[in-house]
This record gives structure tokens, C-alpha cells and sequence, in this order.
């Protein structure tokens, strides 16, 4: 037996995210605070186009890099 869905249920790709994450937490403002096109600048001068595995999002691989 499939459980009811609620009014809530299945909503949560439509709340904002700003809702739903606390903006004043100190990686969301080092988020805000970081110059990802000037990352993306840098670091794309170093991507090489049909040569291997695709690449990754600068963004992303620079955002965990921070986060290790």
C-alpha cells in the first residue's frame, strides 16, 4: 500500500532555496563572496576540449577544494 501524499509532499524542487538553507551560514557567504568567473578565467585556460573524460564544472571542482 502506496503511503497518501500530503499538500507538502512532493513540493520540494518548487520552495526556493534561500528558504530553505540559513543564508547567514559562513559557507553560503564564502559562496557569495568568491569570484567564480574569474576562477572560471583561470582555470579555463587550462581545460583542453576532446582530449579525455569531459570535464567537471570550475565551480564545482573549486568549491570542494575549498571544502577539503
Amino acid at each position: 500500500m502506496k503511503p497518501k501524499k500530503t499538500d507538502t509532499q512532493g513540493r520540494i524542487f518548487e520552495t526556493p532555496l534561500g528558504e530553505i538553507i540559513n543564508m547567514e551560514h559562513p559557507l553560503v557567504i564564502l559562496s557569495i563572496r568568491i569570484n567564480w568567473a574569474s576562477l572560471e578565467e583561470t582555470f579555463g585556460k587550462l581545460y583542453v576540449p576532446h582530449h579525455g573524460r569531459p570535464g567537471l564544472p570550475t565551480r564545482l571542482m573549486a568549491g570542494l577544494h575549498y571544502l577539503k
